[in-house]
């Protein structure tokens, strides 16, 4: 048997282990512990107690592969092959091509919103996290206000956008009354649209409005390098 597979070779999990494997696939999605345990329905300190490699309950292991989106949740219950140094650093090369991981700014007011808007081409606006239907609705009610301002900015005076940095701020005080917070992240990026091979790339500029549980905003977090732009 050669050093990788007895590396890769198949068996249970230890604890230790699956401390190991917890902390890996949670960083490779920049989450914080809080992040992981909101996404699984545990609370923190039991992602802590399997970070520090103390023993885990089926349904603890069970609620960590859902939140990971294994299809099968007993995937840390049974045999696994357990991968590589190489085998994990390839897969961080993949997520790091295929993901681009933003600075988290924290996103306070209608003001600061409305500038954003206006400086930006484009956004990508979603929760982190599953939202209860008053706080997704909240949400919505948001972007959809930024983005329709976004589309005629050019047409306020400076005394008339008061009106909207009030609207803003009053939808931002909505959320955080519902225990969500705001952060936001733009990006630089040349676009080139399918089906012209002459044209030029267009310069533009994305903004990340995501949405958080209050108090558990993290510093980073990654987003699609291409796909789902709201122009």
């Amino acid at each position: 048997m050669t050093t990788e597979e007895k590396t890769q070779q198949s068996r249970v999990l230890t604890p230790a282990e699956l401390a190991v494997l917890t902390r890996v696939f949670r960083e490779m999605r920049h989450w914080s512990q809080e992040q992981l345990a909101d996404l699984s329905g545990l609370n923190v300190r039991t992602i802590q107690r399997v970070e520090q490699a103390m023993p885990a309950s089926l349904d603890t292991r069970r609620a960590i592969a859902r939140a990971f989106e294994f299809e099968d949740i007993d995937v840390f219950s049974k045999p696994f092959s357990i991968p590589s140094d190489e085998t994990i650093k390839a897969a961080k090369e993949k997520f790091d091509r295929e993901n681009a991981t933003l600075a988290a700014q924290p996103l306070t007011s209608g003001r600061q919103l409305a500038k954003l808007a206006e400086a930006s081409t484009m956004d990508l606006s979603e929760p982190a996290f599953e939202m209860g239907r008053e706080a997704e609705q909240a949400f919505a009610e948001l972007v959809d206000y930024f983005r329709e301002y976004r589309d005629c900015a050019d047409m306020y005076s400076e005394s008339g956008k008061f009106e909207i940095y009030d609207a803003l701020q009053a939808h931002i005080d909505d959320l955080l009354r519902l225990q969500v917070s705001l952060c936001h992240a733009e990006r630089k990026v040349q676009l080139k649209f399918d089906g012209d091979a002459e044209a030029k790339p267009m310069p533009a500029t994305i903004l990340y409005v995501v949405a958080f549980p209050l108090g558990q905003e993290p510093s980073e977090f990654a987003t699609p390098r291409t796909g789902g732009l709201k122009l």
